[in-house]
């Protein structure tokens, strides 16, 4: 460890001490999502299996709640629920990521973990460089950088980050998001043998190529997997315009599905989809399990979206990952769903079968809390309208005529309402999971799923159910 690396551990801990009470007493501190100690926490990181044991690392900046000379941080865990906190991975120590360690992979060879982060560097005109950077551990736990496996090919601008590496056949593989001279956005792909030397072999879809028209100035976060005999490229593309219901937020996380060729390095693909519907989601990050599962997390956050207005600021901390998601595929849309070791955060089991609404706004005793999993089921729906009203702060509203499912939120910033909608055709089953400030909604077994932040008043812990006619529910609740 070098002595700037050393300096830079003590001062973030030093910080997390400083404002540890302060952050604790924050009523909107989450109950069971991985969050920052203090500072600001964004995208999912190195999310890996190794030895048996689940590692997320995440973007954070220890020192505000502002973006900056990002370090990683870390924690473990053994079934995906229960985290525990592991002494910070990564700093911004040397010369190759002076302002910052930006996000990256992690994969296990040689016996080793190995993480695979981008370096970023600034002068003092602003004007960047980025470097693919390597290191190494043992235990998972404690790293030695190994220094710069990549640098900057000719054929891009510096904005080249977020290396996700994976094993296929013989040879290793690397996406890199990035952006060529032109601006637009693509995904870089790069081979080796060794993990050391990397070869460019071109890209591997992207904005303007002989497969998409306009589709953004850049594209952030990619992750190229195999599910269900075909491929999928995750990818976070920045500069969409809005078109109706979709790409609402500032930047958007979709996927695309088909088949890669690795002698060519070209994915032939179908159309973008985009993965959440909510308001915060982004740069999320899949890996592959001991169990055969692709498991994918979320930053749930959007870059330069309304990001100095959340309320967490005041306590010296701001954002969250999502839960777990398992994914599938149903043609080639992905499916989504909570994975099952969220069961064990249950307690206290409520369920009614049945339950007649019809037009009257009202409460199910016991159905309430700020921390808990709610599951809907829908019977013969013949209301056109039905409402779900979380603690007078977030409202889920489905529009059966239309076949749209709306969530609503209060604004940060001024309280006014603020919608996210999209197409689901009939409602039979929601699913959600709510914590003291977030939800996440599962819908229709996970074929749609909305994920935002929100900030209730605390002494308003009601749920409130309404349709427009008669409709019967099947409800379950759990405390969490």
């Amino acid at each position: 460890m070098s002595q700037r690396d050393n300096q830079l551990r003590q001062e973030a801990y030093a910080e997390i001490e400083k404002f540890r009470d302060q952050v604790e007493a924050d009523p909107h501190r989450l109950r069971f999502h991985i969050q920052p100690p203090v500072g600001l926490l964004n995208d999912p990181n190195g999310f890996v299996q190794y030895n048996g044991t689940y590692h997320m690392f995440y973007q954070w900046m220890p020192f505000k709640t502002g973006h900056g000379a990002k370090f990683w941080g870390h924690y473990t865990s053994e079934d995906l629920v229960n985290w525990q906190a592991e002494p910070i991975a990564l700093t911004p120590s040397e010369w190759f990521e002076k302002n910052g360690c930006y996000s990256g992979s992690a994969v296990e060879a040689n016996g080793l973990m190995n993480l695979f982060y981008t370096g970023n560097v600034k002068d003092e005109e602003g004007n960047r460089e980025s470097y693919q950077v390597l290191a190494t551990s043992e235990d998972g736990i404690h790293f030695e950088k190994q220094g710069v496996v990549l640098e900057l090919p000719e054929e891009y601008t510096a904005h080249f980050r977020d290396p996700k590496v994976w094993k296929h056949g013989e040879y290793w593989y690397m996406v890199v998001g990035t952006q060529n001279h032109d601006l637009q956005g693509r995904v870089a792909l790069f081979r080796s043998s060794d993990l050391s030397d990397w070869e460019h072999m071109g890209v591997v879809t992207g904005a303007h190529t002989d497969q998409l028209d306009d589709f953004g100035f850049m594209w952030e976060c990619p992750d190229l997997f195999e599910l269900e005999g075909k491929h999928v490229l995750v990818v976070s593309p920045q500069g969409l315009e809005v078109q109706g219901n979709q790409y609402q937020n500032v930047y958007q996380s979709g996927y695309f599905v088909g088949d890669m060729n690795y002698e060519t390095g070209k994915l032939d693909h179908g159309s973008f989809r985009e993965l959440d519907q909510g308001f915060e989601f982004y740069a999320p990050q899949t890996t592959l399990d001991d169990q055969g599962r692709r498991i994918l997390v979320g930053w749930m956050g959007v870059p330069d979206q309304d990001e100095e207005h959340h309320p967490t600021i005041k306590h010296k901390w701001i954002h969250t990952l999502t839960l777990p998601r398992e994914l599938s595929l149903d043609g080639d849309k992905l499916i989504q769903k909570p994975i099952v070791e969220l069961e064990k955060l249950r307690k206290e089991e409520i369920s009614y079968e049945r339950v007649e609404l019809n037009g009257v706004e009202t409460t199910i005793e016991g159905i309430e809390g700020d921390a808990f999993e709610l599951q809907l089921g829908f019977e013969h729906n013949k209301a056109d309208v039905f409402e779900l009203t979380l603690r007078n702060n977030a409202r889920v509203v489905y529009h059966k005529p239309s076949g749209e499912l709306t969530l609503e939120r209060k604004r940060f910033e001024d309280r006014r309402m603020e919608s996210r909608t999209c197409k689901i055709g009939e409602l039979e089953d929601l699913r959600l999971f709510v914590d003291t400030s977030s939800v996440e909604m599962f819908v229709n077994g996970g074929e749609e799923v909305f994920t935002a932040r929100y900030y209730p008043e605390q002494e308003n812990r009601s749920v409130y159910f309404a349709s427009s006619g008669e409709l019967t529910l099947n409800v379950s609740h759990w405390k969490l």
